[in-house]
């Protein structure tokens, strides 16, 4: 969203980091599926993080994918849990368990989209300037199996596979 996300940075001797700041709350969300064996990611970009949303996310990616069976790691979030969460045939929730978001392959994306896709000390100026920088982040790793298999690919996950 909208909220600076202001951090430490490298700037010559003798001088001094300006970084804008801005006051307003405005939130974008980003829905993302990853696949640590073939690095292929499912995104959509939505406006609520709520059940409604969660389930548009699962229908789009359900019928792209509906020749596979998925086991999805999810959180416990309100939205991964509700009724709607069990409807689609060809997915199976794989809840980790309660605050462990470092189990979780796609909070590691948003670490890297964060750490690597020019987020901190930048300002953007509209929520729409916000989405088109998080869909070109969204892009690159959608074209980059390997960063996506290096950051999602667990132990736990290799072993399984």
């Amino acid at each position: 969203g909208r909220i600076d996300n202001i951090s430490s940075c490298w700037v010559p001797e003798k001088c001094r980091a300006q970084v804008g700041n801005q006051i307003i709350r405005e939130y974008t969300y980003a829905y993302t599926a990853a696949c640590p064996q073939t690095g292929e990611t499912f995104s959509l970009i939505l406006p609520y993080a709520n059940e409604v949303c969660m389930d548009i996310f699962m229908t789009e990616f359900s019928q792209a994918y509906k020749n596979y069976r998925i086991i999805m790691v999810m959180d416990r979030a309100s939205w991964h849990t509700g009724d709607k969460a069990k409807k689609w045939e060809n997915i199976v929730p794989l809840f980790q368990p309660p605050k462990s978001p470092e189990l979780n392959p796609v909070e590691h994306l948003w670490h890297h989209i964060r750490e690597k896709g020019n987020f901190k000390n930048h300002t953007f100026h509209s929520l729409c300037e916000v989405e088109s920088h998080l869909m070109a982040e969204l892009n690159k790793l959608y074209l980059d199996f390997d960063t996506v298999k290096n950051i999602t690919r667990f132990k736990w996950i290799k072993n399984i596979l």
